[in-house]
């Protein structure tokens, strides 16, 4: 084995080690914060995204926190279609003890101003 393979070997084992780590992190705070179906479908989310980074597969370099900021972005949208669909189809399973009520935005209010 020349010092070029011994280079790429010890540069491929690195990156792995990194897309271990990075995974992890992800899989782990998805699983704390959403549980682990979420989770589940998150690792297959990032692992795609992985696959579709511009990059060469045995590169000196990757960005694997790109990966995980594209999975997050899917795991964002996924969320927001399952809140959505719940509050279209009243499919929450658990009644809501929320009694606060929003408040109607004013004509004159410039918040609204800023939507219109």
């Amino acid at each position: 084995m020349n010092s070029d393979e011994s280079f790429d070997s010890l540069t491929y084992a690195d990156q792995m080690h990194l897309a271990e780590r990075e995974l992890a992190s992800f899989i782990g705070a998805v699983t704390e914060l959403f549980g682990p179906e979420e989770a589940r479908l998150s690792a297959g989310d990032w692992l795609d995204e992985s696959e579709l980074m511009d990059c060469p597969p045995r590169a000196t370099s990757r960005d694997w926190r790109a990966v995980t900021v594209a999975a997050s972005a899917r795991l964002a949208s996924r969320l927001t279609v399952a809140r959505d669909r719940r509050a279209l189809f009243g499919t929450s399973s658990v009644a809501s003890t929320d009694t606060r009520v929003s408040p109607i935005p004013s004509s004159n209010c410039f918040s609204f101003k800023l939507l219109v």
